[in-house]
C-alpha cells in the first residue's frame, strides 16, 4: 500500500484510529509492565536486605552471648 502524504499514512485508509490506538495501548502496557517489574524488584531487594541485616544482627548477638556467658542473668 502506498500513501501520498503523511496524513494518508496516519489515516491508514480509515483505520488509523484503531491502528494507532492499538499501538498506543500496547506501548502503554509494555511501559507499565516494565515499571511495575522494576518496582517489584526494588521492593524484593529491600526486603532481602532487611532480612540479611536482621540475620546478621541476630548472629552477632548470639556470638556475643557465647563469648560472655557469665554476664547473662
Amino acid at each position: 500500500m502506498y500513501w501520498n502524504s503523511l496524513s494518508d499514512f496516519l489515516a491508514m485508509g480509515g483505520y488509523g484510529r484503531y491502528v494507532w490506538g492499538s499501538f498506543g495501548m500496547t506501548a502503554l502496557v509494555m511501559a507499565l509492565e516494565t515499571w511495575l517489574t522494576l518496582r517489584r524488584q526494588r521492593a524484593v531487594r529491600q526486603r532481602l536486605t532487611r532480612q540479611l541485616l536482621a540475620a546478621a544482627k541476630e548472629e552477632t548477638q548470639e556470638e556475643h552471648e557465647k563469648v560472655r556467658p557469665e554476664e547473662t542473668p
